[in-house]
């Protein structure tokens, strides 16, 4: 893997530093487990959408959202070991090519959820190479956090989607997602406007 002379950060940090920069109620789709226990703790909101139980969701969806609120930001938060499991869906937001997504891989180079398995992008998989392979052309590895904030600034300015990864260390999740399959999305869509409370 080649992540230059990219700092190892911490998820919760980066996931706070994302939601204080958010605005115009973004939407944010948090990957299953630890990505999105970090999201829950850093800023409960109704525009966030918390996966459950499913790897390499997050990007789809996000995908899904982006392209039915186009006038509005979309963040996607995913784990490595996830977005290994859809590289499906990178060719497939380049080609649809979505100005309003924002991706954001959290890379600690293992499967924590499950027992810290080592992912292939502990070793042989470079993100960032593979989202620059599949289409997406604005997408970097974050040097530390100040680098992070400015590719996020970037990002929602950009003209088509973006990718940005992020070297994390293997600190555990700070939040515990509810577990409600249907308030999480009631919740969501609500937040979107797109229901009104019952």
């Amino acid at each position: 893997m080649n992540t230059g002379n990219t700092k190892t950060m911490n998820r919760f940090d980066i996931t706070s530093r994302l939601i204080a920069k958010l605005k115009h109620e973004e939407a944010v789709i948090g990957g299953i487990g630890n990505t999105n226990f970090d999201l829950w703790a850093a800023g409960h909101r109704p525009q966030n959408f918390y996966m459950l139980g499913s790897m390499g969701l997050a990007f789809p969806i996000a995908l899904g959202v982006a392209l039915a609120q186009p006038g509005r930001h979309v963040f996607a938060l995913e784990g490595d070991g996830s977005l290994l499991m859809q590289l499906g869906a990178l060719s497939t937001i380049a080609s649809l090519r979505p100005k309003n997504l924002v991706m954001i891989v959290m890379d600690n180079g293992i499967y924590q959820i499950t027992g810290a398995q080592p992912t292939p992008a502990a070793g042989v998989a470079d993100i960032v190479a593979i989202a620059l392979g599949s289409g997406l052309a604005n997408s970097a590895w974050a040097a530390d956090e100040e680098d992070f904030e400015r590719l996020v600034d970037d990002a929602m300015a950009a003209a088509g989607p973006s990718l940005i990864a992020v070297r994390i260390d293997d600190k555990p999740g700070l939040g515990t997602t509810r577990r409600d399959p249907v308030q999480i999305r009631e919740r969501f869509m609500q937040g979107l406007g797109v229901r009104e409370p019952l």
